[in-house]
């Protein structure tokens, strides 16, 4: 199997869509030798800032010199970005080997009569085997969906499992209130386990409260009460937490302060459990956590800055960094949306900083066509544009840009990383 060969695979079983639950993964990896029982991991769930807080804490314990795996989703630009060993991406080579040992247990499966595995399901199995083939000393597992049924919850126990913030997204599937998409969420939390919680709404504690009495499990809540931005700019953030003074972060924006102190926190906890993590560790991990396309500036001259905001709250805090960052400035907005996304709410957080949108449309069978997101800015805006391929967007943009404005490409990583793509070339 070559590379392209293993990502047509992969893909092609996207017709199989998402199925929650855990009889599938479990039969699989059965068949696989069971590679995820041998390795130790970080959990992470939550509705935003899951992948940031991923690359804190990963960055932190490859400073304390372990050999760190991590499990992310979706890719920017590559497909081999979902699975890194102390940054480095999955080979081609290793990607594809592994991935044809993979289709020869599915195959297994379905003679067997059981369904066949989603594609989330089978880039699950592939990254397992690969942590334990590079000996991963721990894994930091991103969660794909939820968390009760996610295939990541197929591991047995974790060293803490790690929530980030609660919020509406993917309600179809997940519940239509924050209590039972919490809920969800809780069903990482292992048995005697410890977990870290970021600060939640009242209704959303009180359901961690539970899970984790249910499971007889520790509750470490997060306070951001003896935090300090002592300075920001376009080149990262410096920040006091309680006694600890001058923290520095690359990654952009007041969230990411607090994503910071989450990774702090679960340092903390990750050296209790026989791990050896200095306060040097800490500090360099935080100062080199890269976290492409969120709140990322690709250039200066003009400030050219992509996101994946992709909901209502990355939105809102999207418009929080622009408000701090950029304070009466003219912002010109490269908007591309899916059409199962509450992208109303995206125009309305960033209206009132807006010069101008310009309409794109994701490389996806779910995205919004291009002509009916205009349609729906124009009660908000008169200056819209629609482009309809991506770098025609950029472009645009770049034309239609007045002096000393700022370009912001939000709403969807479908396209994210194109625009990536380009300003490297």
């Amino acid at each position: 199997m070559t590379y392209e060969e293993a990502l047509d695979y992969i893909h092609g079983t996207l017709k199989f869509g998402v199925k929650l639950g855990l009889e599938n993964m479990r039969l699989l990896l059965e068949l696989m030798g069971n590679p995820h029982k041998d390795l130790k991991y970080i959990h992470v769930a939550g509705t935003n800032g899951k992948g940031s807080v991923t690359a804190f804490i990963s960055s932190i314990l490859m400073e304390a010199g372990y050999r760190v795996g991590v499990y992310t989703s979706p890719y920017i630009q590559r497909f081999t970005e979902r699975i890194q060993v102390n940054r480095n991406e999955i080979s081609p080579c290793d990607l594809a080997r592994i991935t044809a040992f993979v289709r020869e247990k599915v195959e297994l499966m379905v003679q067997r009569g059981a369904n066949h595995p989603t594609e989330f399901e089978i880039v699950t199995a592939i990254a397992f085997k690969y942590f334990r083939e590079m000996g991963c000393d721990v894994v930091v597992l991103e969660v794909g969906l939820g968390g009760r049924f996610d295939s990541t919850n197929i591991i047995d126990k974790s060293i803490v499992s790690v929530i980030t913030t609660i919020s509406y997204d993917h309600m179809n599937i997940l519940g239509s209130t924050l209590s039972e998409i919490a809920f969800e969420k809780a069903g990482i939390i292992k048995e005697d386990g410890e977990v870290l919680l970021y600060p939640q709404q009242e209704e959303v504690e009180r359901v961690f409260v539970e899970a984790c009495s249910k499971k007889n499990a520790r509750l470490h809540k997060v306070s951001f009460d003896s935090v300090r931005i002592n300075s920001f700019s376009i080149d990262g953030q410096e920040f006091d937490y309680g006694a600890q003074k001058s923290f520095h972060i690359g990654l952009l924006g007041e969230h990411q302060v607090r994503n910071a102190i989450i990774a702090i926190e679960c340092a903390r906890q990750v050296s209790h459990k026989g791990f050896v993590i200095p306060e040097t560790a800490i500090r360099r991990g935080l100062s080199g956590a890269k976290w492409p396309g969120r709140l990322e500036v690709l250039s200066k001259k003009p400030v050219f800055i992509i996101d994946g905001a992709h909901n209502r709250e990355g939105a809102n805090a999207l418009s929080n960094f622009l408000k701090a960052y950029f304070p009466g400035k003219k912002i010109l907005f490269i908007l591309g949306v899916l059409k199962d996304k509450e992208y109303v709410s995206f125009i309305e957080a960033c209206v009132p900083l807006a010069y101008g949108f310009v309409a794109v449309e994701p490389d996806s069978e779910r995205a919004l066509p291009a002509s009916e997101l205009a349609e729906n800015i124009k009660p908000y805006c008169n200056n819209v544009s629609i482009s309809g391929k991506i770098e025609e967007a950029v472009k645009t943009s770049l034309e239609i840009l007045p002096d000393d404005g700022v370009i912001c490409a939000f709403g969807s990583l479908y396209y994210i990383g194109e625009i990536r793509t380009l300003f490297e070339s």
